[in-house]
Order: C-alpha cells, then sequence, then structure tokens
C-alpha cells in the first residue's frame, strides 16, 4: 500500500524525531543545538551548560544563536557553565603555576663539575650559552 510506480511514497511531513541531530527547541528554529538550559525553580536560576547527553524532558536544547541571546525573569540568574572545549583565557592560577614552574627550574641544582668545558662555552661546547638554569640557556647577545 505504501509503493506505487515510481518507488516507496515519502512522508509530506518531515519528522525531527528521526533526526541525528538535535535541534533547538525554541519555536521556528531548525538549528543543531549546542547548549542545554534547565530552570532550578527553587534557587530562581536557569543554568545554561554544553549539550546534555541525553535530551530530557524537563530541559530545553537552544542553538548558539538563542544561547548567547538567553535571558532570565526578572530576579533571575544565569549561571553559564562552559564545556571546555573552547580555549579560555588563563586565570591568576593558571600563571602563577606557570611562574612557580620556571621558578622551580631556574633553581640552581647542585652538579659535579663537568669535564672538557672550555671557558666561556657551553656544556654542549656551544660558544654563544653562557650559562644553564635547569632546562634554561642562557646565551650570549650576538653583539658581543
Amino acid at each position: 500500500m505504501g509503493e506505487s510506480r515510481r518507488g516507496p511514497l515519502k512522508s509530506a511531513v518531515p519528522s525531527n524525531v528521526v533526526s541525528p541531530v538535535r535541534r533547538c527547541s525554541r519555536t521556528a528554529c531548525g538549528r543543531p543545538a549546542v547548549a542545554t538550559l534547565t530552570y532550578v525553580y527553587a534557587d530562581s536560576t536557569a543554568v545554561l551548560g554544553p549539550l546534555a547527553t541525553y535530551a530530557e524532558p524537563h530541559c530545553y536544547d537552544l542553538c548558539a544563536e538563542h544561547s548567547e541571546r538567553l535571558t532570565a525573569p526578572r530576579g533571575w540568574e544565569v549561571v553559564r557553565l562552559s564545556d571546555g572545549s573552547a580555549p579560555g583565557r588563563p586565570s591568576g592560577d593558571d600563571l602563577e603555576a606557570l611562574a612557580n614552574a620556571v621558578r622551580e627550574a631556574a633553581r640552581p641544582q647542585e652538579r659535579a663539575a663537568e669535564p672538557g668545558g672550555k671557558p666561556g662555552t657551553g656544556r654542549n661546547g656551544d660558544p654563544m650559552e653562557v650559562g644553564r638554569r635547569g632546562h634554561l640557556r642562557v646565551l650570549r647577545s650576538p653583539d658581543n
């Protein structure tokens, strides 16, 4: 009954139910969803985070445009959780950890004197190398 001489009949109404891509929950928006919105009524908070693994009936999937323009009712707070995929700016803690690692590497370590080094050359005989601190090398200026 679903067959004709031209082949199987196709539905006149496209179905979003079988689409492998989740779509934005906003009316008349068919863009792919990138974020999930959940309301926490007890705290008057709207939580917008990365796209949930599974579609839940009490959550709303939003496209990039609608997730950026999201506003909450007066008196409510919007909490935006990052997904971590986008490179973020380094925080103060990240920069401090990097500075501490460099200081640790620069701390002089007690080593036995290395034989075979000429005065004015580095440990590998490089005339540009003046000294070493950890894994860092101090080089002579090319002007000298």
